[in-house]
């Protein structure tokens, strides 16, 4: 509050009691154009700031209706281009199966086929050996026949010896 001095002519017509009210008159008047000032300029600057909120939602709004289309329209692209790299993909998976598959066929059946030849070339060697092992027994019991022959001749000769000599006794 500003200090407010009365001239001393006008205190001396007003007297104390008078310039004590003079004073407090002019005080509450101040104040109350103080009040009166800061409720006309708060109320300005609701309005003021009323205004520039609603200006600035507006421009927030239509940026993100602009923003959330742009997304859309990315997001649709992208999508189709997924899509389109996909389907390449998959086919090129396909293929690839594809040529796999008759690379498979094609050993699978070389496979067979050596094993088909590497075991009939083992059993004409299982029969060759076979064969061989059974001409070796062959060989060897009728060499068996001949030696036991041999060995029984001889018994009969010794026995015959012994009893030729027992009975001419």
């Amino acid at each position: 509050m500003a200090v407010i001095t009365v001239p001393k002519v006008l205190r001396e017509k007003l007297g104390e009691d008078g310039t004590d009210s003079l004073v407090e008159l002019i005080n509450r008047s101040e104040v109350k154009s103080k009040e009166d000032v800061l409720k006309f300029i708060e109320e300005k600057f609701e309005k003021r700031l009323t205004l520039e909120a609603s200006q600035i939602n507006e421009r927030i709004t239509t940026e993100v209706s602009k923003t959330n289309e742009q997304i859309a329209t990315e997001t649709l692209q992208i999508n189709e281009r997924i899509t389109t790299e996909v389907s390449k993909i998959n086919e090129q998976i396909a293929a690839e199966t594809l040529q796999i598959n008759e690379r498979i066929t094609t050993e699978v059946s070389k496979i067979n086929e050596r094993i088909t030849t590497e075991v009939s070339k083992i059993n004409e060697r299982i029969t060759t050996e076979i064969s061989k092992v059974n001409n070796n027994i062959s060989e060897a019991k009728s060499e068996i026949i001949k030696w036991m022959f041999i060995f029984w001749a001889g018994q009969i000769g010794v026995l015959l010896g012994i009893l030729f000599a027992f009975f001419k006794r």
